[in-house]
């Protein structure tokens, strides 16, 4: 049974005869929709199908949380509007304006943005702006309930926080009352400056009313709660409101929402003890990772992991069923080196399955998932696309044609969703592996052949001249050249090395690598008169040949600007060669980077350390990005003793360079020197 549905037959299982059940997802605006933040979408419209599988009435409500404050200024925000926007810091986003001056405000620009992705899933939302709500109104009479119970909440809250142990046991009580004494479950956004940077000074009686005072700007405040609306719960506590107020029967949350001290664990007991509502069932998600270098998007552009963003290389089929196949528990990665290739593989095979009847109970439970609505996905290979792609310039006509000669006729319709992905993956997060035919022959590698190595290139360039060969004898031909000109027997270690010698000097001919598409394949597709001349050195080394070519100008890299030195700190105290010795530094090679939920500065770096994956936080974030970092090598002290960080267990510290002349500098390792290897 698929994880989706388990949850599903529980929640029947609850409340078996609830006409509708309502499914939640729900992401604040504060910048671009990372595609981590789709997984609260996904795993909800995943429970949301199998109710309705089950012949249920379900529905997916989708909450702009709008109305919460702005804590920071987004980088590419920033880069637009400098330090202009440091003032809307404590403003409701449906407040701030539209950097880029396209919608009415800034949360409507990443809202729609991220809706109109939506629309390419097929994924219907019952959205709700939370501004929208709270300023309507329609919220009153919770916030007045929650005033009135303010004291409750305090002690639930507080039940969950870590006490100061420092401090006596009448010191902690004298702590917690003077506490309880000013909490107050709702902020009030300024009259005048707009932001939540208030205190509310005292309360009315009844608690229906409010004295203010803005710490930012200073203005003193009167509020009425039965009529006023530019306020705000607390999250604890507006959270279980609104699962009261939507009747919410399932919500799942990131993993830190799931921890003991978390925030689901705090607001389901408000639910139960405030509001009387039986809180919905609650599924903690991992985070998603990325794995591969993105080669140009790792450069000025930079990449911004939006949905959107991945539909660039990923049809919406393929992002569903990575999240679909995955339980919420597992972590997975969305891949920009050649996983991405055996991603779509898997994703074939398993939709070949179910269209020919052979897939298992699961298997078409998955799927189910992935369909998206006036869509249908045609499996042609993804890795074939690439190979012949690159070869023939993403020529529709000429790729048509190469796939006819190979016995596999796809025709543009067929191809066309994929053929624009397949050449984004590679002009952008795989540029070293295109392959295109060289301009001229290579004098370089040819005068480096044996006379027998030029031997077979000579064969091989009079049989491909002669034609009228199938695909199949070509294939054989090709293997026969090595045995023939060197008298080497069948199956022997022998011809299988020449034969291996021989393939890649052929590619380092024809496209300047040592491999590349099947070579039978390459060379019975692509039209013979593109490269056979390249094969053909019985003609002397023309003089454009013999000049250098030219060397492209390097881009001009904007530097970061850095400071002057600091002050040389005094060498520490003396150490033995024992005492150094008790330090495990070793070489390790960076698996996954994924930001931390929450955290200003820290990544969190999954390392190969020869001995197996370990874990790593590092406050490099505002130095390095993610595609930065994964598949360097890097030092990393092995046997430091694991600590917690921002939620995060730390297995290690990397070394790295620090100074005002330069910033935080990562210290690199050469690639050569294989995981695992200690620095001594």
């Amino acid at each position: 049974m698929h994880w989706s549905e388990k949850i599903a037959a529980e929640i029947v299982a609850r409340k078996p005869d609830k006409e509708e059940y309502v499914c939640a997802a729900g992401i604040s605006p504060s910048g671009s929709v990372h595609i981590g933040n789709f997984r609260d979408v996904a795993t909800s419209y995943f429970v949301v199908r199998a109710l309705q599988k089950m012949g249920k009435k379900a529905r997916l409500l989708f909450s702009w949380d709008e109305y919460d404050r702005c804590r920071k200024i987004p980088a590419n925000v920033r880069a637009v509007v400098g330090d202009a926007y440091d003032k809307y810091i404590g403003s409701p986003y449906v407040d701030i304006p539209d950097p880029w001056g396209c919608h009415e405000n800034y949360a409507q620009h990443f809202e729609e943005e991220f809706l109109t992705s939506m629309e390419k899933f097929g994924i219907p939302l019952d959205c709700r702006y939370q501004a929208s709500m709270y300023r309507s109104g329609k919220y009153r009479q919770d916030i007045l309930e929650a005033l009135e119970k303010r004291g409750e909440i305090f002690e639930i809250l507080d039940s969950f926080k870590t006490k100061d142990q420092s401090l006596s046991e009448e010191e902690r009580k004298a702590q917690h009352d003077a506490d309880k004494e000013k909490y107050y479950p709702v902020s009030i956004f300024c009259s005048e400056c707009g932001t939540d940077f208030t205190t509310i000074d005292s309360l009315s009686d009844d608690g229906t009313e409010a004295e203010y005072t803005c710490t930012r700007c200073g203005h003193h405040g009167h509020f009425d709660f039965k009529s006023d609306t530019n306020c705000k719960l607390a999250w604890k506590v507006d959270w279980p409101m609104r699962w009261r107020y939507e009747g919410v029967d399932f919500e799942p949350g990131g993993k830190d929402h799931a921890a003991p001290t978390g925030s689901y664990n705090n607001a389901k007991v408000v639910s139960r003890k405030i509001f009387g509502f039986e809180p919905p069932m609650f599924q903690g998600y991992e985070f998603i990772g990325i794995r591969g270098s993105t080669g140009k998007m790792s450069g000025s552009t930079g990449l911004n992991l939006t949905p959107d963003t991945l539909l660039k290389l990923y049809q919406p089929e393929v992002i569903l069923w990575l999240y679909s196949k995955t339980e919420p528990t597992r972590a997975f990665d969305f891949c920009f080196d050649d996983g991405i290739l055996k991603q779509y593989f898997e994703f074939d095979r398993m939709l070949e399955a179910c269209r020919s009847g052979k897939a298992d109970e699961l298997t078409q439970a998955i799927m189910y998932n992935c369909t998206v609505e006036g869509r249908e996905v045609n499996p042609v290979p993804m890795s074939l696309l690439v190979q012949m792609g690159s070869v023939v310039d993403f020529n529709v006509p000429m790729l048509e044609t190469v796939f006819e000669k190979i016995g596999t006729p796809y025709k543009e319709a067929d191809f066309a969703d994929r053929l624009e992905r397949a050449k984004y993956w590679l002009e952008q997060c795989a540029p070293d592996q295109v392959n295109r035919l060289r301009t001229g022959r290579n004098w370089e590698v040819y005068n480096e052949l044996t006379d027998g190595e030029k031997q077979e290139i000579a064969d091989l360039h009079a049989y491909l001249a002669q034609g009228g060969y199938t695909l199949d004898e070509l294939n054989t031909a090709i293997y026969a050249i090595p045995a023939k000109v060197r008298g080497l027997e069948a199956g022997t270690k022998e011809l299988k090395t020449a034969q291996s010698q021989f393939f890649k000097t052929v590619y380092k001919l024809l496209i300047d690598k040592e491999k590349g598409p099947r070579l039978y394949l390459f060379l019975y597709a692509i039209e013979t008169e593109r490269y056979l001349k390249l094969l053909d050195f019985s003609t002397p080394m023309t003089e454009e040949e013999a000049a250098k070519p030219e060397v492209a100008e390097e881009p001009v890299v904007e530097e970061k600007v850095y400071g002057d030195p600091d002050p040389v700190e005094p060498i520490k105290p003396e150490i033995d060669i024992d005492h150094f010795g008790t330090m495990d530094l070793r070489v390790c090679k960076i698996l996954k980077a994924q930001e931390i939920r929450k955290s200003a500065n820290c990544l969190k770096l999954t390392l190969d350390d020869g001995l197996g994956e370990r874990v790593i936080v590092s406050s490099i974030k505002h130095d390095y990005t993610c595609e930065e970092l994964v598949g360097r090598k890097i030092i990393v002290v092995a046997n430091l003793k694991p600590t917690r960080i921002t939620g995060v267990t730390s297995n290690g510290m990397l070394l790295a360079g620090t100074n005002n002349a330069c910033g935080c500098q990562v210290i690199f390792v050469d690639d050569r020197i294989p995981c695992g290897t200690q620095i001594k």
